[in-house]
C-alpha cells in the first residue's frame, strides 16, 4: 500500500483544483452560494477520506461529483428537488470532467472558468466588485490577499464581495455565455482578473507552489482569451506581457527564496522561447496600431528582455513608455514605475522627487517606502533611508521582500 497524503498536501491540492471545480459546479446548480456550499462539502469530505483512503485517480472530477451528490442529497431532504437538471453529469461521465476546461464548442466558449470568469464581471457589477468576486471566487484568493492588491483594509473588501454576491443573487443574473456585443464590453475587466491572477503567483518564491502554479493558470486562461478575441491587441499584449515575465522565473529568486533583482539576475537562466513567443506576439499587436496599456506595459517588459546585459537597457524609452502608460492608465503605481526609470535617466534627486509626490495614494504601499528608501540612501540619507525602510518592513507582503528590505538595512548599519 502506498504512502498516504499528509493534510498540508492535500490542503494544497483542494486550493489548486478549487476554479474547476466550483466553476463546474455553479455550471450544474447555477447558484453561487450553493456552489460554494458544494465545494466546501466537497474538501471536507476529501480531507477525511483521502487522508484515509489516499487520493483519487481525478481529484477535480472527484471533488465535482461529491460535492454535487452532496448538495443534491441535502435539497431533496429539503424537498426543493427531485430529479437531476437535463445538462447534470452522472457518474459514467465524471472521469472527463477534469480536462473539461480544455474543451471549447464550436464557439469556442465552453471554458467554465472563463464562463464563470465572465459572470463574475457582469456588468450589474460595480468594477472594484467584479475584479474582488472573480478572484475570491475563481482564485480562491484569500481575501487578505485580495485586499493588499486594491490597497484597502481587508474588511472593507470582504463588505466588498459580500455585496457583489449578493448583487448578483438578488439581480438572478444568469450564469452563462453573453453574446459577443456584452463579451467586448466585458473584456477589460475579465483581463484585469486574469492578471491579477497571475500576479499572485508570480510573488511566490517557491517554484512548485500551488500558488506559483497561478502564473500558468493565468497564462493559460489568457490563451483561452486570445481564441475568443483572436484579433483584439489588447489580448496579445497581455499574454505577451505574462509570457515575458513568466521568462525570468528562475532567475528571480536565489536557492533561499531571497529576491534577486532585475539587474543582477542570470540573463542565461531566462526562458528564451518565451520570450520569443512574446516578443513576436507583441509585435503582431503593435501593427494594428490600437496602443493599450497591456501593450505598453508588454513594450517595457521587452526592453529589458533585449538587453543582453543590465547596461545595455534603454532606460530612456522604458521612461518615455511608462509615460505613455500614464496618459492611457494614469495611476500612482503606474508614475511610481516610472520613478525608478527616471532614476536611471535623470539621478536618484530627480526620481525622489518623483516619489515624494505619491505619498498620500501610496502611503501604506510596500514598494513605495522600498523605493523611497533606496533612492534616500543612494543619496547617503542614511537616517531618512532607514526609517523608510522601517515603514516597508511593517508593509511587507512575504518573508521574501521583507528579507531583501533587511538587506537593505543591515548595508545602512555597517555604514
Amino acid at each position: 500500500m502506498g504512502e498516504l497524503p499528509e493534510p498540508a498536501w492535500i490542503e494544497a491540492r483542494l486550493v489548486a483544483a478549487r476554479p474547476r471545480v466550483l466553476a463546474a459546479l455553479l455550471r450544474y446548480f447555477r447558484d453561487l452560494e450553493r456552489a460554494e456550499e458544494a465545494f466546501q462539502e466537497a474538501c471536507l469530505r476529501a480531507l477525511s477520506k483521502w487522508r484515509e483512503n489516499g487520493p483519487p485517480r481525478d481529484a477535480e472530477a472527484w471533488l465535482i461529483l461529491v460535492g454535487r451528490n452532496l448538495t443534491l442529497d441535502h435539497v431533496r431532504r429539503a424537498s426543493r428537488l427531485t430529479e437531476l437538471t437535463d445538462d447534470a453529469p452522472n457518474a459514467e461521465r465524471v472521469d472527463v470532467e477534469a480536462d473539461y476546461a480544455e474543451r471549447l464548442d464550436e464557439s469556442h466558449y465552453r471554458d467554465d472558468i472563463l464562463r464563470l470568469l465572465f459572470t463574475c464581471c457582469h456588468p450589474e457589477l460595480p468594477r472594484t466588485q467584479q475584479i474582488a468576486l472573480a478572484l475570491r471566487i475563481v482564485s480562491g484568493l484569500p481575501v487578505a490577499r485580495i485586499a493588499r492588491a486594491f490597497l484597502i483594509g481587508e474588511r472593507a473588501m470582504e463588505q466588498r464581495i459580500t455585496r457583489a454576491k449578493a448583487r448578483i443573487a438578488a439581480a438572478g443574473l444568469p450564469f452563462e455565455a453573453p453574446g459577443p456585443v456584452e463579451r467586448g464590453e466585458r473584456l477589460a475587466a475579465v483581463a484585469t482578473v486574469v492578471y491579477l491572477v497571475f500576479n499572485e503567483g508570480y510573488s511566490a518564491p517557491q517554484l512548485e507552489s500551488e500558488r506559483a502554479g497561478l502564473c500558468e493558470e493565468g497564462i493559460r486562461l489568457a490563451r483561452l482569451l486570445l481564441r475568443l478575441f483572436p484579433g483584439e491587441p489588447e489580448m496579445m499584449g497581455l499574454l505577451s506581457l505574462m509570457l515575458l515575465q513568466h521568462s525570468r522565473r528562475r532567475a528571480r529568486f536565489d536557492e533561499n527564496g531571497q529576491i534577486i533583482l532585475l539587474e543582477k539576475q542570470d540573463r542565461s537562466l531566462w526562458n528564451r522561447s518565451m520570450i520569443d513567443e512574446a516578443l513576436t506576439m507583441l509585435d503582431k499587436a503593435m501593427l494594428h496600431r490600437r496602443p493599450g496599456p497591456y501593450q505598453i506595459q508588454a513594450a517595457i517588459a521587452a526592453m529589458h528582455a533585449r538587453a543582453e546585459r543590465p547596461e545595455d537597457t534603454d532606460w530612456a524609452e522604458i521612461e518615455a513608455l511608462y509615460a505613455a502608460l500614464e496618459r492611457h492608465e494614469p495611476s500612482p503605481v503606474v508614475t511610481l514605475n516610472r520613478a525608478v526609470a527616471v532614476s536611471k535617466v535623470q539621478g536618484p534627486e530627480a526620481a525622489l522627487a518623483l516619489v515624494e509626490t505619491l505619498a498620500e495614494p501610496l502611503g501604506g504601499y510596500f514598494y513605495f517606502h522600498g523605493l523611497r528608501g533606496a533612492l534616500l540612501k543612494q543619496l547617503g540619507r542614511a537616517r531618512e533611508a532607514e526609517r523608510a525602510f522601517t515603514e516597508a518592513i511593517g508593509l511587507a507582503g512575504s518573508p521574501a521582500e521583507a528579507a531583501h528590505i533587511r538587506e537593505h538595512l543591515d548595508e545602512l548599519a555597517a555604514l
